[in-house]
């Protein structure tokens, strides 16, 4: 064991130098490391999820070819109470499912020109105001025109905004509410499968193959 007392300053200044450099290195192999065990964990998961993505975008198509089909069936067997009903359930023992269809609403090109006149109005709106952007009236309405994950205006939330006109009171607000219900449109129609199982108790109880519902 060497006797610092005994070392020269340089000798010390030596010996510092090298155990930081000891200690540099120890710490970069710590860290490479632990950055090695994080992308070999991500690549697993990642692996594993897009492999259910796959089987779960497989099981939608399934039902949607299966479950159309069989609509048709029940249209000819006379089990549909008109031609366009798109809603049903069918059960077998223990197990049912249950098909629900609805309107996709959603807006057209003009109402990302509403939104982003919306943005400038709100951020000259809040210029006069004590609070800035704290302001209860701002913080709502641009939480309303947040996206979705698919980058697309939430209609419901947009229609919420129409019920601010009174409260802000301003021609430029009811010119971009009008824009924006003029740019309303329904896209189409969305399906929805749901699924369900009846307990030892007898009780309907819901099959959600969806990773937070379990």
């Amino acid at each position: 064991m060497t006797d610092i007392s005994q070392l020269s300053s340089k000798e010390l200044k030596a010996l510092l130098a090298q155990k930081r450099e000891e200690e540099h290195k120890a710490a970069l192999e710590k860290r490479a490391a632990y950055e090695g065990i994080r992308a070999e964990l991500v690549q697993k998961v990642e692996n594993k999820v897009r492999s259910v993505c796959e089987e779960v975008k497989g099981l939608h198509n399934f039902c949607v070819d299966e479950l159309g089909a069989f609509r048709k069936v029940l249209a000819e067997y006379g089990q549909l109470r008109s031609s366009d009903q798109m809603n049903f359930k069918i059960q077998e023992g223990n197990f049912c499912i249950e098909v629900k269809s609805c309107k996709v609403k959603k807006f057209d090109e003009r109402a990302d020109a509403a939104a982003s006149r919306l943005i400038e109005f709100l951020q000259a709106w809040i210029e006069g105001k004590e609070d800035g952007q704290n302001n209860p009236m701002y913080q709502l309405a641009m939480t309303l025109l947040e996206r979705n994950k698919y980058g697309d205006l939430d209609y419901k939330s947009i229609s919420k905004l129409y019920e601010l006109e009174e409260r802000f009171n301003d021609p430029e607000y009811s010119a971009i509410m009008t824009l924006f219900k003029e740019s309303h449109l329904v896209e189409g129609t969305s399906t929805n499968f749901y699924f369900s199982e009846k307990n030892s108790l007898g009780v309907w109880t819901k099959l959600e193959p969806s990773f937070n519902r379990l």
